[in-house]
């Protein structure tokens, strides 16, 4: 009985979370159409609707301080909605901050923290300190409507429809028949539809039907378009469209557009209309007591979603057992060529087809829960963008955020953990990158700083940039910086390359501000990113012009599960390289191989690629040199390359990495270990760590190798 409780509430917390995101975007649209200059009541009912459900759940499930949150920011929302709150800065930040507090409540809730002081007292007072504004008193309807189809109204469709008449829009009546069998379908697309031309006030059943299968419903639509336009985008074989009097005013004629007879001079026949990008509209509003009666008939016990919550610990160990069942794979094979080679040839054969077949589905299934695992980026852009908001207001600068692909899906594990990352990158953008409005007014900026959020996939990886046009670095500023601390020599800073200043950012404790302030300042952040960058195999580059801007580009796996490895020898050690990290494999020759700066390189197809011996580097005992036939595996990551040089080259296999645990988490180079199937274990070498310490690195080799081993 307890498991099933723990199920229940994770999904009272998992769903708890998916409405606080929801709530989250409907705000950040909220205050993207103030600044605009509009407003979109459907979003301000969207949030309504999500708090009133929050309120549900809590109440369902005992969270307590989150139901009394969730009832006094409805009663708002509420007030806010029927226009007795005026939605100002006060309000909006009121609302942004209940995001923050709910999602404090439900990671204390699932910490079994609950009675923690997480704001919740301070966040209420404020909402008490909103003043409601005099309920204004409703105009006389001048629409000639159906006194049954008014008794209906919800105080809200009610107010939505005063507040168009007071306007001086015109109100529409559609008239739309649909089949049962379609009618949830086809009801969201004409919603959809219609929200391009005018705000849906409502829809209700009108009690008729042109048979048992059927249905007929009247949506109310209120636009600012005439009768003509409205039904060339919206009428449609099964639709009839008339225009609802004011009163005291001439009747307007149904417009029924699949009757015989001619349609108005200039009035096209309906049918399909795309609707235009440039108008938006609210959302409809919800179906009212009577239609739910209607409906209620015809309705099943079928559910209508097709999607269900999984653990990501359950994928975590499916992907193990997948990786258990590679193994397994491998030493069926490995079995097979060894009944080959004892003259078992058919039975070889057959075990082998059998292999093949087993190695086909057990792929289809890693495919499979591969997919499942993939989140899109937006999850975290949306947090992000209110990071933003709220920093721009504490440093009054006019901030603009830019998001690209936001639809790029990265394995969630990733997800969770590149949170922080792009916040502290953000936050330095916007504090130490973005001018004052002044500041930028007499360099000839627009007022408002920009920054540009994207990413997109490339090969196997995933590209993120966090893109500002500041003030850009001044790496000079920090060279000095980092001599003043004694973070470098001053013999070292005369041979240090522009990518190598531009570097000197991640350093620990170095900040070119004098004072700390409350957002940044205290050179706490940029190495804490590097460092969980690395954790999640990627690379973090930058690039910078002075007065232009700034760019840091993340690349990072798709996926930290199950991976394709190449298997290497050196000296007597095997080694698991990821595939999704090698460019290419080449035969080793001295003879191509010159030094440079103390290190060997060779040239690539016109390009300088840094070597690195494995054996040299790992203090491994290597193999005579007669003996010997090397090979450079070329392994990149973003725009760095880096040739591993290794003796033996074993072949191609899926691996499971596993951590090394806490004795040895902290040993740079290694992403951990695998399971090979044949009772041995083999090294993961991290790419992106090699790479960062071989190549990036402004230091010696000798030094990287201490590094790597301390």
């Amino acid at each position: 009985m307890t498991d099933g409780v723990d199920k229940a509430r994770e999904e009272f917390l998992s769903e708890a979370q998916e409405i606080i995101e929801s709530l989250s975007r409907n705000l950040l649209a909220i205050d993207e159409t103030a600044k605009a200059g509009g407003s979109e009541p459907g979003l301000v009912n969207e949030a309504f609707r999500s708090v009133h459900t929050l309120k549900g759940l809590a109440g369902l499930f005992g969270a307590t301080t989150m139901g009394k949150l969730s009832h006094r920011l409805e009663d708002m929302l509420d007030a806010l909605r029927l226009g007795r709150v005026t939605l100002d800065a006060k309000v909006l930040d009121v609302l942004f901050e209940a995001v923050d507090v709910f999602g404090r409540l439900v990671h204390a809730e699932r910490a079994g923290e609950a009675n923690k002081p997480l704001g919740v007292e301070e966040l209420l007072k404020r909402i008490g300190g909103i003043g409601r504004d005099v309920a204004p008193q409703p105009a006389p309807l001048e629409y000639e409507l159906d006194p049954s189809m008014l008794a209906v109204l919800s105080e809200y469709e009610e107010h939505r429809l005063t507040a168009n008449m007071q306007a001086g829009l015109r109100l529409y009546k559609l008239r739309v028949q649909f089949d049962l069998a379609t009618i949830d379908t086809e009801l969201e697309r004409i919603k959809d539809h219609a929200k391009g031309y005018g705000e849906i006030i409502t829809y209700l059943p009108t009690g008729e039907t042109s048979g048992p299968d059927s249905i007929e419903l009247d949506l109310l639509v209120a636009s600012p378009l005439d009768l003509a336009t409205v039904t060339d985008a919206l009428g449609g074989e099964r639709i009839v469209i008339e225009e609802v009097p004011r009163r005291h005013a001439q009747a307007t004629a149904a417009f029924k557009p699949n009757e015989t007879q001619p349609p108005a001079a200039g009035v096209k026949q309906a049918g399909p209309a795309s609707i235009p990008a440039a108008l938006s509209a609210p959302a409809a509003a919800g179906v009212p007591a009577a239609a739910d009666a209607a409906l209620a008939q015809e309705t099943t016990l079928r559910s209508a979603t097709q999607t269900v919550r999984v653990d990501i610990r359950r994928l975590d160990a499916l992907m193990n057992i997948v990786g258990e069942l590679a193994i397994v794979r491998t030493s069926l094979l490995r079995l097979a060529d060894r009944l080959r080679g004892e003259g078992q040839r058919k039975l070889a054969t057959e075990l082998q087809r059998l292999g093949f077949n087993f190695d086909r589905r057990l792929t289809e299934m890693q495919d499979g829960i591969l997919e499942v695992r993939m989140v899109p980026l937006a999850q975290i852009f949306d947090r992000l963008a209110r990071v933003v908001r709220q920093i721009s207001r504490d440093t009054h600068k006019e901030i603009r955020l830019v998001i690209t692909g936001a639809e790029t899906e990265i394995d969630k594990l990733i997800v969770e953990e590149l949170s922080d990352p792009l916040m502290h990158m953000i936050r330095n953008a916007i504090d130490h990158g973005i001018e004052p409005g002044a500041e930028r007014a007499q360099l000839g900026k627009p007022a408002a700083g920009t920054i540009a959020l994207n990413a997109f996939h490339k090969g196997n990886h995933v590209v993120l940039e966090v893109e500002d046009d500041g003030r850009g670095i001044d790496e000079q500023a920090l060279l000095a910086r980092a001599v003043a601390l004694n973070k470098l020599r001053e013999e070292e800073a005369r041979e240090l390359t522009r990518d190598d200043l531009l570097a000197l950012i991640f350093l620990p404790g170095l900040s070119t501000r004098a004072e700390a302030g409350d957002t940044s300042g205290r050179g706490v952040g940029m190495d804490v990113v590097k460092t969980n960058v690395s954790r999640l195999g990627g690379v973090i580059d930058v690039y910078s012009e002075r007065g232009i801007g700034t760019k840091m580009s993340v690349t990072l796996p798709i996926t930290l599960a199950i991976v394709r490895a190449l298997l290497v020898r050196v000296s007597s050690c095997t080694f698991a390289i990821p595939l999704n990290g090698v460019s290419e494999v080449l035969l080793f020759s001295e003879r191509g191989v010159r030094e440079v700066d103390g290190r060997e390189v060779m040239t690539l197809r016109g390009a300088t690629l840094t070597m690195c011996h494995l054996d040299r580097l790992l203090e491994l005992e290597q193999a005579p040199e007669l003996l010997r036939r090397r090979f450079v595996v070329v392994i990149s990551v973003g725009a760095r390359r880096l040739g591993l040089v290794v003796d033996h080259l074993i072949g191609q296999q899926d691996i499971v990495i596993k951590p090394l645990g806490r004795s040895l988490d902290q040993v740079r180079g290694f992403a951990g270990a695998t399971e090979l199937g044949d009772q041995h274990v083999a090294l993961v070498l991290d790419a992106a760590a090699l790479i960062e310490e071989v190549v990036a690195s402004a230091e010696t080799g000798a030094a990287s190798i201490r590094r790597l081993h301390g």
